[in-house]
């Protein structure tokens, strides 16, 4: 049965699910970017950076007053203005106030307000704060109409939209914040070095952006460091509004009696905290990943003093910081998005010049804004003066009309054709104001104003008086946070340096001697010292284990595991378990299977080329540098054919000029060996040719030394063939029968 279709009730709104979902959230993204998060061009702030100060203003908290509780100006703003978490504008005031944060501080704290070694401010009922004189610069005009004011969210009072001030807090404090899609990130600069740009922009408004970076070198962090990106780079960044800056620690050398130094560390990156950055050089000393550095103290007061003492004194200092600057935040990378809404609240990335262009853009419509309130300010006081003076020249008719008539103030307006504003303020006049209402001064201060008022009118009428009034204005505030100046002074350097080398691996291991031991079974470990290679205590294993590997190394050293199916993986001496016990199984360090077995096992240093072949008797000379794989996994070098596994792994001899091999049928060949190309992964060539079996061994030597081999019985001897004429031949034939006296293994042994 059909139903008719029902409106829905008062109150609800049929609408799609998507729809409403997605007006919802872009009022809330908007809401995000325009009123939380990115600042604005004009003041450099954010919504409760200014309604803090703003607060502060009211109450009071000049320089020159008293501190108050923060407590109280928290209470102010979130009652007030910024209807938010207590604890969340708590912080951005400390921020505000903290040193090591802002270039220039807009709150003078007193008590603890955190420090550079990450410790956080005390609670705000045990701080107190004021303005600082960089906040009354930015402040500056509120009370002439410079800027319009909204009502607060409540609408019981009003808040101004933004500061006038003569202070380019955008980029000399700098900002940051995350926005729903979108994000700013600008570093602080020098105030002295903007307003001197912002100068030549008075003038050259159509100026491009390179000429700002005449005046404008790099970002001026508060806590100092180096700025190290080429010229060229930094331009990019400003020119874009995106990119970083590659920022390090200030450090110097001191020298100790004897020979011995340290390095001391005078100033750290800007957003580093100096407690977790101690925490991260010690864990490099603790983890034994940085042995040529011995220690690291921090000796710091109110000055950064953090010392790094060298292994010896015959480390390289530029190799130390090399390898401090690659590994810890003693070099940091700040971006740079100059993301910030514009005098249309339009979030948009400008370049610096764009940005700065726009601040003193904003000062002239300041500008404009004050002197038309102060023109306003005085036609209210000609008008009155006017009335005192008609009072002061009928002072006596002025007495008997308020003594005698019933409404004075209309008798007076008539008779003396005064405005309603004269006539009151003539009525409001005490008695003893009438022995100071003289002409003479009356006149002079009417003079004084009617002057004032002509070069007012004649400021806005001329653009070029508004500039060097500008220009005059911008040099007072420079002149103020000049780099004479303890605030003005620059504090980072701008110096190009090279990027960090590479630190070698000696570097960065200890080098110490070990005796690497690979059992039959695949249980490894490493020895400290250089062990006898002989002695029972050095190869002791297992019940039914025995030796398969063993060999003396350093800890710096790569060690080559060469498997059956042709993958060769790569161990680092100083990873391998220690030599107590029986070691650990080698399959747990890489991924080999455990029916596949291990060919070879051998210290990768010194070697320059292998010589690697297949039972097939396939095979190929391969550098060492191409078989290295830092992975688990490690790295497929030779693909044997089906049947066919690899057999023969052995460094190539380092004048060797002949290829010998020799089958399990009794068969040896010699041939050149520039006839076995260099490959550097595949199935290889034919060393040797087999009607039936398979390869037994290969080596490399120099032919005219001879082939040798060791002779049996454990008598440790040699024997030496130097005439090879019979068994030289092609690669890939069937060779002959070897010498007498031939190993019965057909192993060339070594």
């Amino acid at each position: 049965m059909a139903t008719d279709f029902q409106e829905p009730p008062i109150g609800i709104l049929d609408a799609p699910f998507d729809t409403a979902l997605s007006d919802r959230y872009l009022v809330y993204a908007l809401s995000t970017i325009t009123a939380r998060s990115l600042p604005d061009v004009r003041d450099g702030l954010k919504p409760v950076h200014r309604r803090l100060l703003w607060a502060m203003r009211l109450l009071k908290l000049d320089p020159s007053q008293g501190y108050k509780k923060c407590a109280r100006v928290v209470g102010d703003v979130i009652g007030k203005y910024h209807p938010h978490g207590d604890q969340s504008v708590y912080d951005a005031m400390v921020r505000l106030a903290q040193t090591f944060s802002l270039r220039y501080p807009l709150v003078d704290g007193q008590g603890n307000f955190g420090n550079i070694d990450g410790d956080n401010a005390a609670a705000y009922r045990y701080t107190e704060a004021r303005l600082t004189q960089v906040a009354i610069d930015l402040m500056d005009g509120l009370d002439e109409d410079a800027v319009a004011y909204r009502p607060t969210y409540n609408g019981e009072d009003q808040e101004p939209e933004l500061f006038p001030g003569l202070f380019p807090n955008l980029l000399a404090n700098g900002a940051s914040g995350i926005a729903v899609g979108m994000a700013t990130s600008i570093p602080p600069h020098n105030a002295a070095e903007l307003l001197d740009a912002a100068i030549m922009l008075v003038d050259k408004p159509d100026a491009p952006d390179t000429a700002v970076l005449d005046f404008v070198k790099g970002p001026d962090f508060p806590t100092g460091g180096l700025v190290v990106d080429p010229a060229a780079v930094i331009a990019e960044s400003y020119a874009t509004g995106r990119g970083s800056f590659r920022v390090r620690a200030r450090w110097d050398i001191e020298r100790e009696k004897g020979g011995g130094w340290q390095v001391v560390v005078s100033e750290i990156p800007y957003g580093v905290q100096k407690g977790k950055l101690i925490e991260q050089i010690a864990g490099l000393i603790n983890d034994r990943k940085f042995p040529i550095l011995a220690d690291v103290r921090d000796e710091s007061d109110a000055e950064v003093r953090i010392v790094l003492e060298p292994r010896s004194r015959t480390v390289d200092p530029q190799v130390l910081m090399d390898g401090l600057f690659r590994f810890s935040d003693l070099e940091t990378r700040i971006s740079l998005n100059l993301n910030v809404l514009d005098k249309d609240r339009t979030p948009r990335v400008m370049s610096l010049g764009g940005a700065l262009k726009a601040w003193v853009e904003h000062q002239f419509v300041v500008l404009e804004r004050r002197t038309r309130h102060r023109l306003g300010k005085i036609a209210d006081r000609i008008e009155l003066l006017d009335g005192y003076l008609i009072a002061y020249l009928n002072l006596d008719r002025v007495i008997e009309i308020i003594r005698t008539e019933d409404e004075p103030k209309a008798v007076m307006m008539e008779e003396f054709r005064l405005t309603d504003r004269q006539a009151e303020a003539i009525l409001n006049m005490r008695l003893r104001s009438l022995r100071r209402l003289e002409e003479f001064e009356i006149r002079g201060e009417r003079d004084k104003l009617d002057k004032e008022q002509a070069e007012l009118e004649g400021l806005l009428a001329d653009p070029a008086k508004q500039k060097r009034r500008m220009k005059r204005d911008m040099k007072k505030v420079r002149d103020r946070y000049g780099p004479e100046t303890a605030l003005g002074a620059r504090r980072t350097t701008i110096e190009e340096a090279a990027p960090t080398r590479d630190i070698p691996l000696e570097a960065m291991i200890e080098r110490e001697p070990i005796t690497v031991i690979l059992s039959q079974r695949g249980w490894i470990r490493a020895m400290k010292g250089h062990s006898d290679l002989a002695s029972a205590e050095t190869l002791k294993f297992k019940e039914g284990d025995g030796p398969a590997f063993a060999f003396h190394a350093q800890t710096t050293d790569k060690l080559l595991l060469a498997a059956e199916n042709g993958r060769f993986f790569t161990l680092a001496a100083d990873k391998l378990p220690g030599g107590r016990g029986f070691g650990e199984p080698v399959r747990a360090m890489i991924d080999l299977d455990g029916s596949i077995g291990v060919v070879a096992f051998l210290n990768a240093r010194a070697q320059v080329q292998l010589l690697i072949a297949a039972t097939d008797g396939r095979g190929f000379r391969v550098p060492v540098a191409e078989v290295i794989a830092e992975t688990r996994k490690g790295k497929t070098v030779m693909t044997p054919r089906p049947g066919a596994k690899l057999l023969v792994v052995r460094p190539v001899a380092a004048e060797a000029d002949y290829v010998a091999a020799i089958g399990d049928n009794r068969k040896l060949l010699v041939f050149p060996i520039a006839e076995l190309p260099v490959m550097t992964r595949g199935t290889g060539v034919q060393l040797q040719r087999f009607r039936e079996g398979h390869l037994s061994d290969a080596t490399t030597f120099v032919f005219a030394e001879g082939l040798s081999w060791p002779m049996g019985g454990g008598s440790g001897r040699t024997r030496t063939e130097t005439d090879l004429s019979l068994w030289r031949t092609a690669r890939g034939a069937a060779g002959r029968t070897p010498p007498t006296g031939f190993p019965r293994d057909n192993r060339f042994g070594g």
